[in-house]
């Protein structure tokens, strides 16, 4: 009896019809939900910090910032479109806002500095509108990649409201808060919403799909721009 060569057991636990590939299982909602709160705590905890970093002080002190850190935190939690399930994800939305206030004052107040957690702080309150919209945003853009033409129009307009976020708090900086230091890091602020206004109108595929992106980019950024100077001068 001729003994099996090594190569030979190599290539027969190659052989694809010879290979059991195990499906892997979906993270449950719950485990996806969790992720997103500790994300969200985190975030607020690394905003305290980062404000003491120089490099890191004006995006530490910046709204944008933390307004794409929760569409990103509700799509890590898997919202999905649905007549329940779109409210649902809004709420998250403003959920990881209010848990980010949380990180930040939890980390704030450990660190040996002042700060009060408030319901009427107008950060908190903006924090409403603001994780409603980041809900939304987050669905649109989920909607967006899996879908046809009218998908595309929603991305687009999704992008266009994470842009005029960027934008509007940029120009607000520039008219009241920037100072020499700080122009540069709201000047990068300033661009990547730019640059996130471009891939929308880009990518739109569509003449209604660009439109789209451009008009929520420009009133939505006149909108976020009125809302700042409203509420901080």
């Amino acid at each position: 009896m001729q003994p099996t060569r090594p190569t030979d057991a190599l290539v027969s636990a190659s052989d694809p019809a010879s290979v059991h590939v195990v499906p892997a299982r979906p993270v449950p909602p719950v485990a996806r939900v969790s992720i997103a709160l500790t994300g969200a705590l985190l975030a607020g905890v690394l905003t305290s910090f980062g404000q003491a970093v120089p490099a890191l002080a004006t995006v530490s002190n910046s709204a944008g910032p933390w307004f794409v850190v929760a569409v990103l935190l509700c799509a890590v939690a898997g919202v999905r479109a649905g007549r329940v399930a779109l409210p649902l994800a809004m709420l998250l939305g403003v959920v990881l806002l209010e848990v980010m206030h949380v990180g930040y004052w939890a980390a704030t107040v450990l660190r040996g500095y002042p700060d009060v957690l408030s319901i009427t702080n107008p950060w908190v309150l903006l924090g409403v509108p603001a994780g409603l919209l980041a809900g939304a945003v987050a669905v649109a853009l989920r909607v967006g990649l899996r879908r046809g033409t009218r998908g595309a129009v929603l991305a687009a307009g999704a992008l266009g409201v994470v842009a005029a976020v960027l934008v509007g708090e940029s120009v607000r900086a520039f008219l009241r808060v920037a100072t020499p230091e700080t122009t540069p890091a709201w000047a990068v602020q300033l661009a990547v919403g730019v640059v996130v206004l471009v891939v929308a109108v880009v990518r739109a595929g569509s003449p209604v799909g660009r439109v789209t992106a451009l008009a929520t980019g420009f009133v939505g950024a006149v909108g976020v721009l009125g809302a700042l100077l409203l509420i901080g001068g």
